[in-house]
C-alpha cells in the first residue's frame, strides 16, 4: 500500500541549489523494487554506511525473512523530485508498539536517510522539519527510531535526539600519508617487535580477497574464531543464528551484488586473523574482525598486525576511507583520525510511542554515563558477571563490530 502528503511550501535559495517555490510531498511503500530508480539516483558515491546501499539492504531483507508487510521505503519529494529516502523494518514489541527501525542494527556503524544532501542544505531548518513532518505522515505506527545516525547539519531536524558514541575512520591519500602521519616513532618500533614475534612463530602470509576467490572456507573459520571469542567474554554472539550468517555468506558469495573484500592472516597456511569489509565507491566499511584464541599466536599479536598490512593494502589502491564502525579500541586510537558523532533519533507518532522513545533515552543515558565511569562501570561489570552465571548476556552493539 502506498501512502503521500503533499504540502505547498516557500524554500528559499542557498548555497549552490536555488529552489524558489516548491511543493514538498512523501510517499511510503511496501515494495523495494518501487522504489529502486529513486535510491539510485539518491545513493552517494560515497556513502556512510552500507546500510544505505540497495544492495545491502535487499540481501538483509531477503536472508532475514523480513515479511514484505513488515518493510517500509519512506520517499520525501520537492516539486516532485526525491531528495530523501529511509529504508525502515517494522518491528512489533510487547506486543503492541509498532516500532519502525533501521533494517541491519548493529551490524553496521552507522545509518542515515539516503539523501540529496545538495538540495537538503538548501533548505532552512524549518523546510527540512516539514519534509520529515511529511514523511512520517505517510507511516502507520507508533515511532521511528533512527539508531547511530551521522551528526551532520542536515539530519538536525529529523525528531529528537541525543547524543550515542563516535564513528571511528582512518582517511589518508596513500599508505605514505598514513604511515608518517598516524604513526609515531615508538608505534613503529612497537609494530616492528610485534611483528618479529609473529615471524618467529612460522611462515607468516597475507592476503586480500575478493567475492570471486571463493570466501566460504574464510567465513567459517571466522565465525568459529568470533564465536570463542564471544563465550569468553560472556556474551550472546551475534553472528549465531542461522539468517545473519546466511546474509553474510551471500553477501560474499561470487555473484553477489555486494562488493566483499577479506583480509587473511596466515601463519603457517592457518588463518590466525581475519577482517570483513564492504567497499562502497572509495570506502572500506570494516563489519567484522576475528583472530585466533591460541596463546601461543597471539604472542605476536596477529590481530594488530593484520590490521597494519590492511592499512598498508587499502590507502595505496585507491581507498581513501577505511571505517572501523563505533566503539573505541586500542586498534581506533592507533589508526582512526576521523571521529563522526553518531546520535539516537527518536520520531514519536503516538502518545504511545512518546513513551516508549522517553523510556529508551533514559535508559540510554543512563547506560552511557555507566560507561564513561570507571567505577560505575566496573561495578556494573561485577553486576552481570552475578546476573548471567550460567548463562550468557546480551551483546552490546560496538562487540559485533569489532
Amino acid at each position: 500500500m502506498l501512502h503521500s502528503a503533499i504540502l505547498e511550501e516557500p524554500i528559499a535559495a542557498s548555497g549552490d541549489v536555488v529552489v524558489t517555490r516548491s511543493r514538498i510531498g512523501a510517499l511510503s511503500t511496501t515494495d523495494i523494487r518501487a522504489v529502486e530508480a529513486i535510491w539510485r539516483r539518491l545513493a552517494s558515491a560515497n556513502p556512510e554506511s552500507p546500510g544505505q546501499t540497495l544492495e545491502f539492504i535487499a540481501l538483509w531483507a531477503e536472508t532475514q525473512k523480513i515479511p514484505e508487510a513488515d518493510r517500509l521505503f519512506v520517499v520525501g519529494e520537492v516539486d516532485g523530485v526525491p531528495v530523501a529516502l529511509m529504508p525502515l523494518h517494522l518491528e512489533r514489541r510487547l506486543g503492541m508498539l509498532r516500532l519502525y527501525r533501521w533494517m541491519p542494527g548493529a551490524h553496521v556503524g552507522c545509518n542515515a536517510p539516503v539523501v540529496d544532501s545538495a538540495k537538503l542544505k538548501a533548505m532552512t531548518a524549518d523546510q527540512r522539519s516539514e519534509l520529515w513532518s511529511h514523511m512520517l505522515n505517510t507511516i502507520r505506527g507508533d515511532i521511528v527510531y533512527l539508531g547511530h545516525v551521522p551528526e551532520l547539519p542536515h539530519f538536525a531536524e529529523l525528531g529528537e535526539h541525543i547524543s550515542a558514541d563516535f564513528l571511528h575512520r582512518a582517511e589518508f591519500t596513500s599508505w605514505e600519508n598514513a604511515n608518517t602521519t598516524q604513526r609515531s616513532k615508538s608505534r613503529r618500533k612497537h609494530d616492528r617487535q610485534q611483528g618479529e614475534r609473529l615471524d618467529a612463530l612460522g611462515q607468516v602470509a597475507f592476503a586480500e580477497l575478493g567475492n570471486a576467490d571463493g570466501l566460504a572456507p574464510i567465513l567459517d573459520v571466522m565465525f568459529e574464531q568470533r564465536a570463542a571469542r564471544f563465550a569468553a567474554m560472556g556474551v550472546r554472539d551475534p553472528f549465531a543464528p542461522p539468517s545473519i550468517r546466511d546474509f553474510y555468506y551471500r553477501a560474499a558469495a561470487r555473484d553477489s551484488a555486494v562488493k566483499v573484500r577479506m583480509h587473511v592472516l596466515r601463519l603457517d597456511g592457518e588463518i590466525v586473523a581475519v577482517r570483513f569489509n564492504i567497499v562502497a565507491g572509495t570506502r572500506m566499511f570494516c563489519l567484522i574482525s576475528s583472530m585466533s584464541d591460541d596463546p601461543r599466536v597471539q604472542t605476536g599479536s596477529p590481530g594488530k598486525q593484520c590490521l597494519l598490512r590492511v592499512m598498508q593494502t587499502v590507502f595505496d589502491a585507491g581507498h581513501t576511507s577505511f571505517d572501523m564502525g563505533t566503539g573505541f579500541t586500542d586498534e581506533k586510537r592507533h589508526w582512526c583520525n576521523v571521529q563522526i558523532p553518531v546520535r539516537q533519533h527518536y520520531l514519536p507518532l503516538t502518545p504511545l510511542g512518546s513513551f516508549a522513545a522517553a523510556g529508551h533515552r533514559a535508559w540510554h543515558t543512563a547506560r552511557r554515563r555507566i560507561k564513561e565511569d570507571p567505577r560505575l562501570l566496573a561495578f556494573a561489570k561485577k553486576v552481570r558477571a552475578v546476573t548471567i552465571r550460567g548463562k550468557a548476556a546480551p551483546a552490546v552493539k560496538d562487540e559485533a563490530a569489532d
